[in-house]
Parts: C-alpha cells; structure tokens; sequence
C-alpha cells in the first residue's frame, strides 16, 4: 500500500492534462473577448459598405 500512495504522489500525467484543459481555456476566454470588443466594429464596416453599395 506504501508502494502503491509513493507511486500516486510522484505521478504528474494528470496535472499536465488538466495544465492543458487551462491554457485551452484561456486561450477561448481570449478569443472571445477579442470578439466581442471587435465585432461591434466589424459590424459597423459592413453596413457602411453595404449602405454604400446601395
């Protein structure tokens, strides 16, 4: 039973994934707001050509 706790405390396979899962995380949370602080502004340029072309 020591054996198999020493094992359990010196293996990091998880922590790497769940290290991942966070920096995906991250990186949406990023991208997300990028796109919402954008999209007003992307929105914008295209009614003013669309109203241009009219």
């Amino acid at each position: 039973m020591k054996n198999f706790v020493t094992r359990f405390v010196k293996d990091e396979s998880g922590a790497t994934a769940i290290e991942y899962g966070l920096i995906a995380a991250l990186i949406a949370v990023g991208i997300i707001g990028a796109a919402r602080l954008l999209g007003s502004q992307i929105s914008d340029t295209f009614n003013n050509v669309g109203n241009a072309m009219k």
